[in-house]
């Protein structure tokens, strides 16, 4: 059997994990349902799709999708060893996720490899 896969979030250069912190930040269902999805990545890898995970357009990221009456999207991507590096988690309110969620998943992706090659 296989072994799980690791899940690791982006820390900041002062230390702070945003996506633990949002997701600690939910009410219990909600952070119930994160949860559940992360193990999912964790048991499954990079063989889990759609509907739960979809790659974001045009970046090298792939969202998580925790759907229900919050809809909350994780950004993250594939590292070697594997594991997954979550970059950002936020509430999507439209249709199309907003540009400025995926900068910003993308300027975080930028600064841990600045910060680890």
């Amino acid at each position: 059997m296989d072994l799980e896969w690791k899940i690791d979030y982006y820390e900041t250069t002062t230390g702070k994990y945003s996506v633990k912190e949002f997701i600690d930040g939910l009410d219990a269902k909600a952070k119930s349902k994160v949860a559940n999805a992360l193990d999912l990545l964790e048991e499954f890898g990079i063989k889990v799709g759609p509907p739960k995970v979809e790659k974001v357009l045009g970046t090298g990221l792939w969202e998580l999708r925790i759907v229900g009456r919050d809809n909350i999207r994780i950004f993250y991507v594939a590292k070697t060893s594997k594991s997954f590096l979550l970059l950002h988690a936020f509430f999507k309110k439209k249709q199309k996720i907003d540009k400025k969620e995926i900068k910003i998943a993308q300027d975080r992706l930028k600064d841990y490899k600045s910060r680890n090659i």
